[in-house]
C-alpha cells in the first residue's frame, strides 16, 4: 500500500521502499556529472587585480589590514604586472597613494602628467600591453580633505567636481588607459566623463561606472592603504545607503543613458541582491569587487584556521558569478588564479 502524498511504499512486512520518480542526488554522483550540471563558471578570465602605486624606486609597503598586498613604486609595479599577465589574469584597477604634498582641496596634481598614477599607466602600458589597465576617476587618493570631490563650507559639492572628474578622466586616457572607473559617485559625471573623453579623441576608451557604491564599512583597509579617510564628516551625501536596493536601479539607468560601458557594484558579497537586479536589468556587462573588508575577513579567519581560505575564496567569488557579475575585482586574484588553473 502508499502511504498517501509520500514517496514511498509501505511493505507487508512493515519496512519502506522509497517511490520517487525525482532524485536530484543522481546529478551529483560522480564528478564529471557535477562538472555537466554546474550552472556558474568561474574563471581567470572573470578577475580583475586592484594595486597600490606609490612614489619611489624599489619600494615596497606592505599594507597590515590586507596580509600579502602591498603599495609598489613604478619600477616593482611593472614586474608584478609582468606576473599578473603571465598567469593569465586580464586586467589591473590601479589606485595611487600620494604623500600629503602632493594633495590639496582641487585635487589639481590628479591631472598633472607627472604624477605616480600616470606615470605607471605609461609604465605598465609599455611592458605589458596586452595587459587592461583600469584606473580610478575619484579626488580622494589626490585630496587633503580625503573626499571623492571638493569641499566646500563643509559640504561636498558636485557640479565644480564633475569637472574636475572629466579632466582627470582625460588625462588617464592620454596616459594610456583602457578603462576609466568613476568611483566618486557624482550625479552626472558620467555623462560629463564620456563627453570630455571623446572631444579629446578618446572614444575607444571605455568607462566603468561604479553605479551603485555604497557607504560601506567594508573599506577600511583600503582607506588605511591609500591615507584616504576623509579628513571631516564622511561619504554618506555622496555614496549610497547601504539599506537602499531600488535606488540602485535608478543609478543604473542614468549611467547606462549617460553613456557607460560597464556598471559596478560594490562592494561585493552584501550585495549580491543588488548585483542579480542589475543583471536581471541591464545588457551590459556588470562588475563587483570584492572589496578589502571583505578579502581581510577571510585572510584572517584563514590564518586563524577558522576556515580553509581558498575553498571559501573561490566559493565567495563564485557567488557573485551566480548573482551575475561578469567580472570581479578582488585582491585574491592571483590566488585564485593559481587555484583554478592548478
Amino acid at each position: 500500500m502508499q502511504d498517501s502524498g509520500r514517496p514511498y511504499l509501505l511493505m507487508p512486512s512493515g519496512s519502506y521502499r522509497l517511490t520517487m520518480q525525482q532524485r536530484p542526488r543522481r546529478n551529483r554522483s560522480t564528478a564529471a556529472i557535477r562538472a555537466m550540471a554546474r550552472e556558474t563558471d568561474l574563471g581567470v578570465h572573470n578577475l580583475i587585480l586592484p594595486l597600490f602605486v606609490q612614489e619611489g624606486e624599489g619600494e615596497s609597503t606592505p599594507i597590515a589590514s590586507m596580509p600579502g598586498q602591498a603599495r609598489l613604486s613604478i619600477d616593482l609595479m611593472v614586474k608584478h604586472c609582468e606576473a599578473v599577465a603571465e598567469a593569465g589574469v586580464p586586467g589591473i584597477a590601479l589606485f595611487p597613494a600620494l604623500p600629503d604634498d602632493q594633495k590639496d582641496t582641487h585635487g589639481t596634481h590628479s591631472t598633472d602628467p607627472s604624477n605616480v598614477n600616470l606615470r605607471a599607466v605609461r609604465a605598465i602600458k609599455a611592458a605589458v600591453p596586452e595587459l587592461l589597465v583600469i584606473t580610478d576617476v575619484a579626488l580622494d587618493p589626490y585630496s587633503s580633505d580625503g573626499h571623492d570631490g571638493v569641499v566646500v563650507d563643509g559640504n561636498i559639492v558636485n557640479d565644480e567636481s564633475v569637472e574636475i572628474l572629466a579632466a582627470m578622466a582625460v588625462a588617464q586616457a592620454e596616459a594610456g588607459t583602457d578603462v576609466v572607473a568613476p568611483s566618486d559617485m557624482m550625479d552626472g559625471r558620467i555623462g560629463a566623463i564620456r563627453d570630455a573623453l571623446d572631444a579629446a579623441g578618446h572614444e575607444h576608451v571605455l568607462i566603468n561606472s561604479y553605479c551603485a557604491k555604497y557607504a560601506s564599512a567594508f573599506y577600511g583597509p583600503f582607506r588605511e592603504a591609500l591615507d584616504s579617510e576623509p579628513r571631516g564628516g564622511d561619504k554618506k551625501t555622496y555614496q549610497m545607503d547601504p539599506a537602499n536596493r531600488r535606488e540602485a536601479l535608478r543609478e543604473l539607468r542614468l549611467d547606462e543613458l549617460e553613456g557607460a560601458d560597464w556598471v559596478m557594484v560594490k562592494p561585493g558579497m552584501p550585495y549580491l541582491d543588488v548585483i542579480r537586479d542589475f543583471r536581471d536589468n541591464t545588457t551590459l556587462p556588470v562588475t563587483a569587487y570584492q572589496v578589502s573588508g571583505e578579502f581581510a575577513m577571510l585572510k584572517a579567519a584563514g590564518a586563524n584556521g577558522w576556515i580553509d581560505y581558498d575553498a571559501c575564496l573561490l566559493e565567495s567569488l563564485t557567488s557573485f558569478r551566480r548573482a551575475g557579475a561578469d567580472l570581479i575585482f578582488t585582491y585574491a586574484a592571483l590566488e585564485a588564479a593559481a587555484l583554478l588553473q592548478g
